[in-house]
């Protein structure tokens, strides 16, 4: 499927800005990558033998492709000025570009493939490919949250959210996730004093204190399946931020003088 939409995009003159094109008069017109696709994609990918890609494609493994991906939304761009060179039906030849509007729909084009492969997968706007939310949980990664302190709190959870959600992340990617969102929790912890009971504030860490999240020690319990239990510490996590922030914050309005 995604070598259909790689040779729409190609065809239409997508990646000429920075591929280059083939011409039958002029060979290859290099573009803003340079004559060395192969040497380029090397040094960007660390990889051999993708190109070219309309003949590798069915060689890649997922990774190859899913980096493959990333590395064309990086250099898509959609012509805003062409003409066609009718001899020997040679195809598009583009001189002027959108780059912005040439990524917008290669990433849009190419989500309606990912969201079909596994449990789904999503290009985001950093061209960075995420796997899409637990069907339902769709909003914790969506909603903002209203806290008066972006930096230790919104940017953190933001930041954790792409670690734990990226497609090449590995377990040890994903404890750390969860453990920032604790972390970030924990920033939260003096004002949850103001709107939780001793025993209930206390219960909010004990997953990341004692099941090998936050600390190394012989009495954490670690003996269980990481593959499923991470995804559920890592919701808990999340949801927990939203409700903490939001029972702080209508404690706050309730004693506003204002």
């Amino acid at each position: 499927m995604f070598q259909k939409l790689f040779l729409y995009f190609e065809d239409e003159g997508y990646f000429q800005e920075a591929l280059g094109y083939e011409c039958v008069d002029e060979g290859f017109v290099p573009g803003s990558l340079g004559a060395d696709l192969q040497g380029t994609v090397l040094l960007e990918l660390r990889k051999e033998n993708l190109t070219p890609i309309r003949d590798r494609i069915f060689e890649y493994s997922e990774e190859d492709l899913f980096d493959m991906v990333e590395f064309l939304y990086d250099h898509c761009s959609k012509p805003t000025q062409r003409h066609f060179h009718n001899f020997n039906n040679c195809g598009w030849h583009c001189q002027a570009f959108d780059s912005d509007v040439g990524r917008e729909e290669f990433r849009q084009k190419t989500n309606r493939v990912l969201a079909l492969y596994e449990d789904g997968f999503e290009l985001d706007n950093e061209g960075e490919i995420l796997a899409l939310a637990e069907q339902g949980l769709e909003e914790l990664f969506d909603s903002p949250l209203p806290t008066s302190d972006p930096d230790n709190i919104g940017a953190r959870v933001d930041a954790a959210i792409r670690k734990f959600r990226r497609y090449r992340s590995s377990v040890e990617d994903r404890r750390d996730a969860i453990r920032d969102l604790a972390d970030a929790l924990e920033y939260l912890r003096p004002q949850l004093k103001q709107v939780l009971y001793r025993r209930d504030e206390a219960d909010l860490f004990d997953i990341a204190n004692n099941f090998g999240i936050r600390h190394h020690e012989p009495k954490q319990k670690t003996k269980y399946d990481k593959s499923i239990w991470y995804d559920w510490m890592f919701y808990y996590y999340l949801a927990t931020i939203h409700a903490s922030v939001r029972l702080v914050e209508r404690k706050e309005a309730q004693t506003d003088p204002a």
